[in-house]
């Protein structure tokens, strides 16, 4: 009798195994719009629906850190579906102010740059299994702004 359960068991988790699974893949960070008072800094999520129906996305949160800081976060609800068979592409923005931006600069160097970690969590509500959250990190390089960039 414990036999057939296992064959059971092993049959299901062959079977979940060769099912396609939604996918996601993130951008680097880039400065979006660059303001007097602030700067908005976008990232793009590319989610993959490999699904013959529509993928609802219930949130994604993100978290943007810098030198073991967090420089901005943000948090989509209800960002749509992803239509079915299709690839999407969503922006996370983040405006950061520049006070903030200024005392991560002290400790950029010569290279005017910013190293980054880009942390972000999207949550699905799949059929039969319920919401999933698929967790992506990414780090970078970003180019600070110059002032020819600003007007």
């Amino acid at each position: 009798m414990s036999s057939l359960v296992q064959k059971a068991k092993e049959m299901a988790v062959d079977k979940l195994s060769h099912v396609p699974k939604p996918s996601c893949e993130l951008s680097d960070l880039d400065f979006k719009d660059v303001s007097r008072k602030n700067v908005t800094i976008a990232g793009i999520v590319s989610i993959t629906n490999p699904y013959d129906h529509d993928l609802p996305v219930v949130t994604i949160t993100y978290k943007i850190f810098s030198q073991n800081r967090e420089i901005g976060s943000g948090q989509l609800t209800d960002p749509g579906d992803i239509k079915a068979l299709d690839k999407t592409n969503i922006e996370l923005p983040t405006v950061v102010p520049y006070d903030f931006l200024w005392n991560l600069m002290k400790d950029v160097g010569a290279d005017w740059d910013i190293d980054y970690k880009f942390e972000v969590g999207v949550q699905f509500k799949l059929p039969i299994v319920g919401k999933f959250t698929l967790p992506l990190t990414t780090s970078g390089t970003m180019k600070l702004p110059t002032l020819s960039d600003m007007f």
